[in-house]
């Protein structure tokens, strides 16, 4: 099972419009950070995907691939990444920076003729069925042709989805006041965990977070902020949830990638844009 990292930056992400500091005006590709989001992907010798619907990435042919969220940088993202068919969407929260490059999945729905599964906790639907009107009140819209194909699926906390041999379930985080999803992903008897936007853990979601390969966390920064771990409390569930790794995520422009690593302990890492990592070791 691998994890590649789309998407690593805040909701202004990073280089900020208008920001000439170090960070933003760096020339490491590490310190350039979409918004947030993550590919899921397994192998499924099974997979048959037959012409017209190959993609042009022959390795996607025979490889499960679920997105989670669907950041406004989404197209750049998947052109970036090469990626071209999706088996699902896993959505955490209804944060713009999180959602609005939703409507981007129309070209997955095209390329693959047919709907894709979104899962979602019912508010969330709520949401993006106002955000998206066009996706989900399709009545209203005259070109359906222009318009993805998307089959809404609930998410209950605590309760499995299984896809294609891995599990997804969904566990109760806070970003501030807001409840939000992160996700415990099994497959073959390894794990990981995506807690993104996250500033508590309620004691019911620790167990789900027990026995990690791999740990990914918002880390946003070294200061206090009302809705997001900073660095020092992300560390501090780190060693209280003893993941073999971790990885920071949703990383402000306050620190460099190369400075925040150096002060990171050993097994912990910040994540940037393009890395991939599997339940054995990493390939960015």
């Amino acid at each position: 099972m691998k994890l590649h990292f789309l998407g690593t930056g805040t909701s202004a992400g990073v280089p900020m419009i208008g920001c000439t500091c170090p960070v933003c005006t760096s020339d490491d590709p590490r310190d350039q950070r979409d918004r947030c989001s993550v590919l899921i992907s397994w192998d499924d010798p099974g997979l048959r995907i037959d012409a017209p619907h190959r993609t042009l990435n022959p390795d996607q042919d025979r490889r499960r691939q679920v997105l989670i969220d669907t950041a406004p940088d989404l197209r750049h993202q998947a052109i970036r990444a090469g990626i071209s068919r999706l088996d699902a969407v896993m959505i955490t929260h209804a944060h713009v920076d999180h959602v609005f490059g939703l409507d981007d999945l129309r070209r997955f729905t095209a390329a693959m003729d047919g709907p894709l599964e979104v899962y979602a906790e019912p508010p969330v639907h709520d949401a993006l069925g106002r955000m998206f009107e066009h996706i989900f009140h399709r009545h209203r819209n005259v070109n359906d042709s222009f318009v993805a194909s998307l089959a809404p699926l609930a998410l209950t906390t605590g309760q499995p989805v299984r896809l294609y041999g891995t599990t997804f379930t969904p566990l109760r985080l806070m970003h501030g006041r807001l409840p939000i999803h992160g996700f415990r992903i099994d497959h073959g008897g390894t794990a990981l965990a995506y807690c993104t936007d996250v500033s508590s853990i309620p004691p019911e979601s620790r167990p789900l977070l027990s026995g990690l390969d791999i740990l990914v966390i918002d880390g946003l920064r070294a200061r206090h902020h009302p809705t997001h771990f900073n660095t020092d409390q992300a560390l501090e569930a780190i060693a209280d949830l003893k993941p073999r790794r971790a990885w920071l995520t949703h990383l402000t422009h306050d620190e460099s990638h190369r400075d925040l690593a150096a002060r990171l302990p050993s097994g912990v890492a910040p994540a940037y844009d393009g890395l991939v990592v599997s339940t054995g070791v990493s390939e960015g």
